[in-house]
C-alpha cells in the first residue's frame, strides 16, 4: 500500500519507549487484574475529562452495556439509538434484554437527528444512546432537554470521540453516563480490547464497580448480578502512557481533515462540523454517488479506504425481527450508499494525504462523473459548513 487506511505498527514505533516501559512495569509487578495501573488510569482519565468518576472495563461494547445496566435498563425496555453506527452499539442494548428503537441521522453531521427522538419515545423507553460518530458530538443540550422532560437517562457512546468537546465539556461527561472504547484503532487505543464508563454520580459509580466484577461489593459478597468486564493492568498501563499525547494526536487529526477538506471541497461532499463542538475526526468520511467505483479506483493506486458503515443496523438480518424495512430511515440509507472513509491516523504524512487527494481528483477528471452542487444546510441552533455534492 502506498497509503494504508491505518498503521498501528507506525504508531508503536513512534511511542515504543513509553509503551514498552509501561508493559515491563506491569510484568515486573506480577499484578495483572484490578491493580494499581487500573486505578491510576481511572484517575488520569477523570482528570483529563474533568469528570467525577471513571470505571475501566473490558471493551467499548461492555461499557455501553454496563452503563445501560447501571441506569436500570432491562428486558422489555426500549432504547432509542441511531442505525448509522457500528453494530456493537446495538449489541450492547441487546445484552440488557432491551430492544433498540431506531431514529434517523442529520444529513450534514451524520449523528442523531435530535428532532426525531421525541417522536419515538413511548412508555417503554428507558434510555437514549446518542452516538458521537466519526468524532462529532451530538447536539447534547437539545437532546437533554427532551430527555429531561421525559425523565429518561442519556448514555453517550463516545467510542469514536475521545477528546471531542461539546461547548466547554468533554464528550462522555454530559449525559448520565459516557461509554468509551479503547479498541486499538481508536483516538486513544489500547493494544487489545478495553473500555471505560464515566459518570458524575457517586451512586452510579458504585453500581458500575459492582457490575463489572460479578456484582461484588467486596470479595465473595455479591450484592447484585454482574459480569466479568475488567480492564486489565497491561492495557491500563498502556493507556496511561498514551493519554498525555491524546490532544496532540487529535490536533493532528484535525490538521489532516483540514488538508483533505481544502483539497476536496470542490469535488466531494466533505464533512460538516457543527459550531457547538470540537470534532476529533476518528474518521474522515466523504460521500460519492459512485462510491464503489471510487474505492476500487483508489485501491488500484495503492490507497486503502473503508466504509463505515455500508448496512445500517435496522436493515441487518440480526435485527429483522424488529420489522424495519428499506425507506424507514431515508437519510441513513442514502448516506450508507455513498460514504467512504479516507485514511486517517496521526502518523499519516502530508505526502500521503496529497496522494489521496490527487487520486480522488483524478477519478473525477478521468470519468467526468463529478458534478458539484452547493449545499448550505443548517440545523436549528447550529451553523454547518457549506458542502459540495458529487
Amino acid at each position: 500500500m502506498k497509503v494504508p487506511f491505518g498503521d498501528l505498527q507506525r504508531h508503536y514505533r513512534t511511542f515504543q519507549k513509553e509503551i514498552d516501559t509501561a508493559v515491563q512495569r506491569v510484568l515486573s509487578s506480577g499484578q495483572f487484574i484490578l491493580g494499581p495501573e487500573l486505578e491510576r488510569f481511572e484517575r488520569d482519565l477523570e482528570a483529563y475529562l474533568s469528570a467525577g468518576y471513571v470505571v475501566g472495563c473490558a471493551s467499548g461494547t461492555e461499557a455501553i452495556y454496563l452503563a445501560l445496566a447501571a441506569a436500570g435498563v432491562g428486558p422489555g425496555d426500549e432504547v432509542i439509538v441511531v442505525a448509522h453506527t457500528a453494530v456493537p452499539t446495538i449489541s450492547a442494548i441487546s445484552m440488557t434484554g432491551a430492544e433498540p428503537v431506531f431514529v434517523d441521522i442529520n444529513a450534514s453531521t451524520y449523528v442523531m437527528d435530535v428532532e426525531e427522538v421525541e417522536t419515538r419515545i413511548t412508555e417503554k423507553t428507558r434510555a437514549i444512546v446518542p452516538v458521537h460518530l466519526y468524532g462529532q458530538v451530538v447536539d447534547m443540550d437539545r437532546l437533554l432537554s427532551i430527555a429531561d422532560r421525559h425523565h429518561i437517562p442519556v448514555i453517550e457512546d463516545v467510542a469514536q470521540a475521545t477528546g471531542a468537546t461539546y461547548k466547554d465539556k468533554k464528550a462522555g461527561t454530559i449525559g448520565a453516563y459516557g461509554a468509551f472504547s479503547f479498541y486499538p484503532s481508536k483516538n486513544l487505543g489500547a493494544f487489545g480490547d478495553g473500555g471505560a464508563v464515566c459518570t458524575n454520580s457517586r451512586e452510579g459509580y458504585e453500581r458500575l464497580v459492582r457490575l463489572r466484577n460479578y456484582g461484588q461489593s467486596k470479595r465473595y459478597h455479591h450484592e447484585s448480578k454482574g459480569i466479568n468486564s475488567r480492564l486489565d493492568e497491561i492495557q491500563a498501563a498502556i493507556l496511561s502512557a498514551q493519554l498525555p499525547f491524546l490532544d496532540q494526536w487529535n490536533q493532528r487529526r484535525r490538521e489532516i481533515a483540514q488538508r483533505y477538506t481544502q483539497g476536496l471541497k470542490a469535488v466531494a461532499v466533505t464533512p460538516a462540523e457543527a459550531d457547538y463542538g470540537h470534532h476529533v475526526y476518528h474518521l474522515y468520511v466523504i460521500q460519492a454517488a459512485n462510491r464503489d467505483a471510487l474505492q476500487e479506483f483508489l485501491l488500484d493506486r495503492g490507497i486503502q479506504t473503508l466504509i463505515h458503515y455500508p448496512i445500517p443496523a435496522h436493515l441487518q438480518n440480526a435485527y429483522s425481527y424488529r420489522g424495519y424495512k428499506p425507506g424507514d430511515l431515508p437519510t441513513t440509507e442514502h448516506v450508507a450508499r455513498r460514504i467512504i472513509s479516507l485514511p486517517m491516523f496521526p502518523e499519516l504524512t502530508d505526502k500521503e494525504i496529497d496522494l489521496v487527494i490527487e487520486g480522488i481528483r483524478e477519478f473525477g477528471e478521468d470519468s467526468s462523473r463529478i458534478k458539484a452542487e452547493r449545499s448550505d444546510e443548517a440545523g436549528s441552533g447550529s451553523r454547518l459548513v457549506t458542502q459540495q455534492r458529487w
